[in-house]
């Protein structure tokens, strides 16, 4: 079976609570000889009682607990876990959707799903995998194989993209590419009715920013008749749902040209010849700086402004400085739609910044909805670290 890793006295708590993760601290020293980064180990209390299977991973986070019952890690579990995330998501509503077909979702959502490490996302018969940890990158080939035999042909294409996501210090060298099947010429996908150029090869994160789709459709019922700003657009998601919502002028802002592109380029998918779209590829305070008071649907959807507690504060006074140079120039009667897909930084924490913003900006604001991430994105009610999205909707007075 597997090498057993050791907790001291007293560190036993949280896995008795079902919580993933065993931090390095808990392990009692020395560890078992010939232990490799990314192995199955099980997990016992100081006197020898089983607790939990899981990774092993060098660095704070010492195991990804997998289970918590004594198992072997092999092809049927893999199956087994990654068909009860396929029955969940055809449990949510967008799944069958006729009005509003989608084909663009989160598959498995690490620990909300017991896959800490893991991350799949579907752009209809591909699947993209990220893994976060040594453990996922070395048994992605049974994840492949395993993700293609339960999603009852939906799945058709795996492609693994974890460079950007593995421990640097783990030395991987395991090149991006096509586990299962391959996939040439356009990626589109469709969401809620709109298409999209997925570029899971080069693009952030898997492709596409999948946790806002909830989210942007709220945005569309108040885009009618309203002249509406997207910062840090990224793929121009939010914009294109603005634009079937009525809007009257959509601006597209990033720093990347690429994104700014692709872009131009879904929008042009969805509304050919469109001409109440314009697309900058500029700095978000610098465009703000300048760009005057004709918005009145603002959404500010910034890339994570702290990775690590450690930057908690920084983020949090350029989520102030964001808000305010936004709220600043507003007119009445606008809504603000903002985000923080921070993970370090918490719910209140970042409603503060905001209405910090606010009263530097010395405007009055109404909370209309308070937002995060959409059901395909579960949090494990054991792991409350999982729930990383926050959004706010504001009406400015």
């Amino acid at each position: 079976m597997y090498k057993t890793l050791t907790l001291r006295r007293g560190k036993t708590e949280s896995l008795r609570r079902f919580h993933p993760w065993v931090f390095s601290g808990a392990l009692k020293m020395p560890l078992p000889e010939g232990l490799t980064e990314g192995e199955p180990v099980r997990v016992v209390s100081h006197d020898g009682e089983f607790l939990a299977v899981g990774h092993y991973q060098i660095g704070s986070i010492s195991v990804r607990v997998l289970s918590f019952e004594d198992e072997e890690i092999n092809d049927d579990f893999w199956r087994r876990r990654l068909a009860e995330a396929f029955h969940v998501r055809r449990m949510l509503p967008f799944f069958s959707r006729k009005d509003l077909p989608t084909d663009i979702h989160r598959l498995v959502h690490g620990e909300g799903d017991r896959l800490p490490g893991l991350v799949i996302d579907r752009y209809d018969q591909t699947a993209v995998i990220q893994a976060h940890s040594v453990g996922m990158h070395l048994e992605r080939h049974a994840i492949a194989r395993a993700l293609a035999e339960v999603s009852e042909g939906l799945i058709r294409n795996v492609y693994y993209k974890s460079e950007t996501t593995l421990p640097y210090k783990a030395a991987l060298t395991e090149k991006e590419g096509y586990l299962v099947g391959g996939s040439a010429g356009e990626h589109i996908a469709t969401e809620q009715g709109l298409r999209f150029h997925i570029d899971w090869l080069s693009g952030q994160k898997t492709g596409f920013f999948v946790d806002q789709r909830d989210n942007r459709l709220l945005l569309e019922q108040f885009s009618s008749g309203r002249n509406v700003l997207n910062m840090f657009c990224y793929t121009g998601g939010f914009s294109v749902y603005a634009l079937r919502g009525g809007a009257k002028r959509v601006v597209s802002v990033d720093a990347s040209e690429k994104a700014i592109e692709l872009t131009r380029a879904n929008v042009e998918l969805n509304f050919p010849g469109e001409t109440r779209h314009e697309a900058f590829a500029e700095d978000a305070f610098h465009f703000l700086g300048h760009s005057g008071t004709d918005f009145d649907l603002v959404i500010l959807d910034p890339p994570a402004f702290a990775k690590h507690l450690s930057a908690v504060r920084n983020a949090l006074k350029g989520y102030t400085r964001l808000n305010h140079a936004a709220l600043s120039r507003m007119p009445a009667g606008s809504v603000l739609f903002t985000f923080s897909c921070s993970q370090a930084v918490s719910p209140s924490q970042f409603r503060l910044a905001v209405f910090t913003a606010a009263a530097q900006a010395r405007r009055h604001v109404r909370i209309l909805h308070q937002l995060h991430q959409p059901a395909d994105h579960p949090v494990n009610i054991y792991h409350p670290e999982g729930e990383y999205l926050k959004g706010l909707v504001l009406e400015v007075e």
